[in-house]
C-alpha cells in the first residue's frame, strides 16, 4: 500500500509539473502581442501579411494555402547545416528513426538557437514518445521565439487534453483558432471541450 500511496503522490506531483510548465507557455502568446511592435524583417514582414490572411480566410481550402506559405517561411533557416540537418531529421521521423531524429533535433537547436521549427519539430517528437515534459519545455521555447505558432499551441492543448487538464486545453485551443481560424479538427475540439468545461463548476 505505502509503494502504491508513493506513486500516487508522484504522478500527482509529475502532473502539476506539467501543467505549471504548461501555464507559463501558454502565457507567452498574449503577453509577447501585447508588446510594442519593433521594426520587423522582411521574413518578418511577410508573416504579418500571411497572418492577416490566414484570419481573413473565407474557407478551410484558402486557409491550407496560407498555411503551406507560413509553415515555409518558418522552415526557413540562413544555416545550410541546420537546414541539411532538418532534412534529414524529417526524414528519420517518417521512418519511425525517432532516436535519429531526437539526436538531429538536438544538433539543429544547439547549432542554431534561433530556428523556431527546430524546437517546434522536437517538439512533436517528444510528444510521439510521450514525453510530455519535453514536448512542453520546446513548446515554451517555440512561443517565446513566435507566439502566433499555431502549431505549437494546438500541440500544447492536445498534451493538456491528455493529461486531464480540459480547461487548458481548451484555452490552447482558443488561441491557436483566434490565428487559425480553419486549424484541422481544432473547431470540434473547442466546441467538445466548451460544452465539458463550461458546462459544469466554474
Amino acid at each position: 500500500m505505502r509503494s502504491t500511496a508513493a506513486s500516487s503522490l508522484v504522478r500527482r506531483a509529475a502532473r502539476a509539473g506539467l501543467i505549471a510548465v504548461a501555464w507559463a507557455a501558454l502565457a507567452l502568446a498574449p503577453a509577447a502581442a501585447e508588446q510594442a511592435e519593433a521594426p520587423r524583417k522582411p521574413a518578418g514582414a511577410q508573416l504579418d501579411f500571411l497572418f492577416g490572411a490566414l484570419k481573413a480566410a473565407p474557407d478551410a481550402e484558402s486557409a491550407k494555402h496560407v498555411e503551406a506559405r507560413i509553415a515555409a517561411l518558418w522552415m526557413r533557416t540562413p544555416s545550410d547545416t541546420a537546414a541539411l540537418l532538418m532534412g534529414r531529421a524529417r526524414q528519420a521521423m517518417e521512418a519511425g528513426n525517432s532516436d535519429v531524429a531526437l539526436k538531429l533535433f538536438d544538433a539543429i537547436v544547439k547549432l542554431r538557437p534561433d530556428y523556431v521549427e527546430a524546437w517546434n519539430k522536437r517538439a512533436t517528437l517528444y510528444y510521439l514518445r510521450n514525453d510530455y515534459a519535453h514536448a512542453l519545455a520546446d513548446i515554451r521555447e517555440v512561443l517565446i521565439r513566435e507566439p502566433r505558432h499555431f502549431g505549437a499551441l494546438a500541440g500544447l492543448g492536445m498534451i493538456m487534453r491528455d493529461i486531464g487538464d480540459d480547461r487548458k486545453a481548451l484555452a490552447a485551443f482558443r488561441q491557436a483558432l483566434t490565428l487559425h481560424p480553419h486549424l484541422d479538427n481544432i473547431p470540434d475540439l473547442v466546441k467538445s471541450l466548451s460544452e465539458k468545461v463550461e458546462g459544469r463548476d466554474i
